[in-house]
């Protein structure tokens, strides 16, 4: 019944099934087939479907009132639990989208594990919708991906830090033999872009389509740090993300930064995303408190050619 519930809910607060069965990460299809099958075990119809847009009947909006009641109720539960587990937990679960965990996740997992020596903290990467999925679901105690969360009630969004793209090249390549650089400059350029299919090289391709940009590309990696070392090699530049960019990085590959205006407008937030306040354990609070207060003391990067 508490799935059942959870899953009702989810249709009504999304307002559509096919939003409701991506949220979900479900089909359309089985999400129909489970609410059918609660409405044939209610005997009742939840939903009166006029073409494509469902509206709740009178027995819907009882069966919503009941489900938010017990959201509640097992959060209370879970909350009252907690007092009977060790308030220090030995191990924590992070779910982090991919670029998160190649950008982001290193630096704050070196931070927790040097402060506190005895805890294990583990890792499950996927895209961000998954990773909010997993956070409702509780198979992750908090999740952080390159986006915000904001339009499920079922989840608490907070910002850690923006991003943006910014272009990496070479110390010794040609081009940094001009005085100033803009975003004109890119177009021809060889380049090695990040794989296909992640945010990183959507917001790349979104660039290069607004500008009307071609870069010559030479190869596409689904690895920031194959791409920093390839750079030279290569002879090529990569558009990289600020937050991955490190000094003592740049130092050792002999990396400069290039500031352009245009990048700087690639912005996207990365937020820590948590479920219930009220299911969460003292620990789990406790870390998510150290990892905002870590992502608020970043430095800003230096190095940028103005």
């Amino acid at each position: 019944m508490l799935e059942d519930m959870r899953l009702f809910s989810t249709i009504v607060e999304q307002t559509s099934l096919n939003k409701a069965a991506e949220r979900l990460n479900v089909s359309q299809p089985a999400l129909s087939r489970r609410i059918a099958r609660l409405e044939s075990e209610l005997e009742v119809d939840l939903f009166r479907r006029i073409g494509k847009r469902l509206e709740l009947t009178a027995a819907g909006k009882l069966t919503y009132e009941f489900a938010l009641e017990l959201r509640r109720f097992h959060g209370s539960y879970l909350q009252k639990l907690n007092a009977y587990k060790s308030a220090e937990a030995p191990t924590a679960t992070i779910g982090a989208s991919l670029t998160t965990l190649q950008s982001t996740l290193p630096e704050l997992i070196t931070t927790m594990t040097e402060k506190h020596p005895n805890l294990e903290i583990k890792a499950i990467t996927g895209k961000s919708h998954e990773i909010t999925t997993l956070v409702k679901e509780r198979k992750v105690d908090f999740g952080i991906v390159a986006s915000s969360v904001i339009d499920d009630s079922a989840i608490t969004s907070l910002p850690l830090f923006d991003d943006h793209l910014i272009l990496v090249l070479p110390r010794t390549h040609f081009i940094l033999e001009r005085s100033q650089l803009n975003i004109t400059d890119l177009h021809g350029l060889p380049m090695i872009l990040f794989a296909p299919g992640t945010w990183y090289r959507t917001l790349t391709d979104e660039l290069f389509r607004k500008h009307n940009l071609k870069p010559d590309v030479r190869m596409e990696i689904d690895s920031f740090e194959a791409i920093i070392r390839l750079l030279a090699a290569c002879r090529a530049g990569a558009l990289l993300p600020k937050s991955y960019l490190r000094e003592q990085l740049l130092t050792d590959n002999d990396l400069y930064l290039v500031r352009i205006r245009e990048l700087e407008e690639t912005k996207r937030t990365t937020s820590l995303i948590h479920g219930d306040p009220a299911w969460l354990a003292p620990s789990t609070r406790f870390l998510i408190e150290e990892t905002i207060a870590t992502f608020a003391r970043r430095s800003i990067l230096p190095n940028e050619l103005s």
